[in-house]
């Protein structure tokens, strides 16, 4: 394996986030904060508790879950999508460095911004709502996996999309209303029994169920379903990489 290489890659991801700190860290810790004022605040107020819990801590999960699969997903799909717009992709190809090594470089820098960011705006919840956190290493294991999972997503949107509008087309008119519909801001139980069987067919609400039972103990389904789910996503995401390197799907041509 090329360690050098992996290192070169990650390194460069990793420092332009550096260089854009405001868009990258900031922005979005931010714009998770008002969330918190005026849900968990304002309206949490007015909502009694959801399982036991104060509806401002209930839904910082989701919160959390909201951010990281946005970030992922921008982080990787913009990584690889520029030297493919800049016509940079063809020396990285030619490089004595294996698609292997490229994806590990290139998701490994945008999952660990994602999980960066995740713990920065865990640390900002504790300001505005009482936070728990029942099982710490199940709650960093789905926001490792999570985090990388929708990494490997983004860096399949990186190379399918042929425009930067493209880039944003699956985040915002599919996984960020997926996200919202997957119970961020409720309990599934809530629903009517036809529509908490018309959830269960949205992948986030296993992501944000255990990401919420590491904190609070509850959760809408199993924790092992929800983290089977999230190894079944992450191993579909994998396939469909070695596909397009495979191929060469957009990227040798």
């Amino acid at each position: 394996m090329n360690l050098h290489a992996i290192r070169a890659i990650y390194r460069f991801e990793m420092a332009r986030t550096f260089r854009t700190l405001l868009q990258s860290i900031v922005s979005p810790v931010v714009s998770t904060s008002l969330y918190f004022v005026v849900f968990g605040s304002a309206i949490g107020s007015r909502i009694p508790e959801v399982g036991g819990v104060s509806y401002g801590a209930f839904i910082v999960p989701g919160l959390v879950m909201l951010s990281l699969l946005t970030q992922s997903i921008s982080n990787a799909s913009f990584g690889i999508y520029f030297p493919k717009f800049s016509g940079t992709i063809y020396e990285l190809l030619s490089a004595p460095v294996s698609a292997f090594e490229i994806v590990i470089s290139y998701v490994g820098a945008a999952a660990t911004k994602s999980i960066a960011l995740g713990l920065i705006i865990l640390g900002t919840a504790a300001f505005f709502v009482p936070l728990r956190i029942m099982h710490p290493g199940v709650m960093l294991l789905f926001l490792a996996l999570t985090a990388v999972t929708f990494s490997l997503l983004g860096f399949i949107i990186g190379i399918w999309a042929d425009g930067f509008e493209k880039l944003q087309f699956i985040p915002t008119l599919i996984v960020t209303p997926l996200t919202f519909l997957g119970g961020s801001f409720y309990s599934i139980d809530m629903l009517p029994p036809f529509w908490q069987k018309v959830t269960l067919f949205n992948p986030v609400v296993y992501l944000i169920s255990g990401f919420r039972w590491s904190f609070y103990g509850v959760a809408d389904v199993s924790v092992g379903i929800s983290l089977a789910m999230t190894l079944l996503f992450m191993a579909l995401c994998m396939g469909v990489v070695a596909y397009m390197f495979k191929t060469g799907y957009r990227l040798k041509s």
